[in-house]
């Protein structure tokens, strides 16, 4: 059966939850999404706030704080907002890819060439040791084990070749701390797992991301091998084929979206899930904004299900505000749309200030 890209992206936007916002708890969603990307704070709050009813920030502040939820490194090497059991079970599969990276040419321009990665391991283990560590700390203690090096390089090696997370205060609702770190098992108070099949966890991407081909599933987890991963999970999966005729799989048990089913206007976070899940993005991400690339702070607006602009917010002096960039023409209805949901990511984001939102001309600067 050959699927539409319309198809493809109802179904991803259904099982993002992106079609309807949902009543699941923030662990529970972050458990379906297998985490949201979360390497700078606000992103996983509006990632939250787009797909939950009533979404409370609160509760991921109280969540990092009682360790129901941590922020960890793990599918393609950044972080995430997980729970516990995933931490542990996801980091032993993502942990053997992160550890090759700090010995490459290419790591900080050969910063570590001809370092025995195994002596560079056993000195970061006994730095971090059983307690939480400043970053600027970790550089300190690199400077005076490795004066020859940079300090910098050192402590970013540090933190591939060693499981860690990032502890509170930084990921708390509008607190953008420096990061301090942890080692996973004194956090969570708990080993990790090694036995989770790998299997388990593709499975569970192609419930949140799915139909999918193997490129998409190494897109998103960086990990090898997803042909035999496919094969293992034999007929708990069926098969597809995309508009150009690529293999897709899909969870056996789960339906495909209907293509007419209407999609409302939903302003994502920078780095959102839904866009970095797949080689091919084209079911969410228009032929429009092809030549744009989504930076920090730079988050796409979804018209009709598929990217139809950027958007970016400033705050100063007491107004907040949004300004978002066509990257095509808009129907009036479409951008009275697009400026409702945005007042009220705005009263979200920023309650304290006055809101205004900006509807540019299209491909305009987002800049002031």
């Amino acid at each position: 059966m050959q699927l539409s890209k319309r198809v493809l992206n109802r179904t991803l936007l259904a099982r993002q939850h992106l079609l309807e916002r949902s009543t699941l708890s923030t662990p529970r969603m972050c458990e379906h999404l297998v985490g949201l990307q979360a390497q700078d704070v606000p992103p996983p709050f509006i990632g939250l706030w787009s797909r939950t009813v009533d979404f409370d920030p609160d509760t991921v502040s109280r969540g990092l704080d009682d360790r129901t939820l941590v922020r960890i490194t793990l599918m393609r090497g950044t972080i995430h907002l997980v729970t516990p059991p995933d931490a542990l079970r996801i980091a032993p599969h993502i942990q053997p890819e992160l550890e090759k990276v700090p010995f490459r040419k290419g790591f900080n321009y050969g910063a570590m060439v001809g370092l025995d990665p195994e002596e560079v391991r056993a000195d970061g283990e006994a730095v971090l040791g059983d307690e939480p560590m400043a970053a600027a700390d970790l550089r300190a203690e690199a400077a005076i084990r490795y004066p020859d090096r940079d300090p910098g390089a050192v402590s970013q090696t540090w933190l591939y070749q060693l499981p860690v997370l990032q502890t509170p205060p930084r990921g708390r609702w509008r607190d953008n701390s420096r990061p301090v770190w942890s080692r996973v098992q004194p956090w969570l108070g708990a080993p990790l797992d090694p036995d989770y099949p790998v299997a388990e966890l593709i499975l569970r991407y192609l419930r949140a991301f799915g139909p999918a081909s193997t490129m998409d599933m190494q897109t998103w987890s960086r990990l090898p091998g997803m042909k035999q991963v496919v094969a293992d999970l034999g007929d708990r999966v069926r098969t597809y084929t995309d508009e150009r005729g690529r293999t897709l799989y899909d969870a056996a048990e789960l339906e495909l979206a209907d293509p007419d089913l209407p999609a409302p206007v939903r302003l994502l976070g920078w780095y959102d899930n839904a866009l970095l899940s797949h080689q091919d993005r084209s079911r969410v991400i228009g032929e429009t904004i092809a030549p744009r690339s989504f930076g920090a702070n730079v988050s796409p607006v979804l018209i009709d299900g598929f990217t139809a602009g950027v958007y970016k917010v400033f705050v100063k002096s007491g107004t907040a505000r949004l300004r978002v960039s066509p990257t095509r023409a808009w129907t009036k209805a479409e951008a009275a749309e697009v400026e409702s949901e945005a007042a009220a990511l705005l009263a979200f984001l920023e309650p304290e200030s006055a809101p205004a939102v900006e509807i540019l001309d299209p491909e305009a600067d987002l800049r002031p």
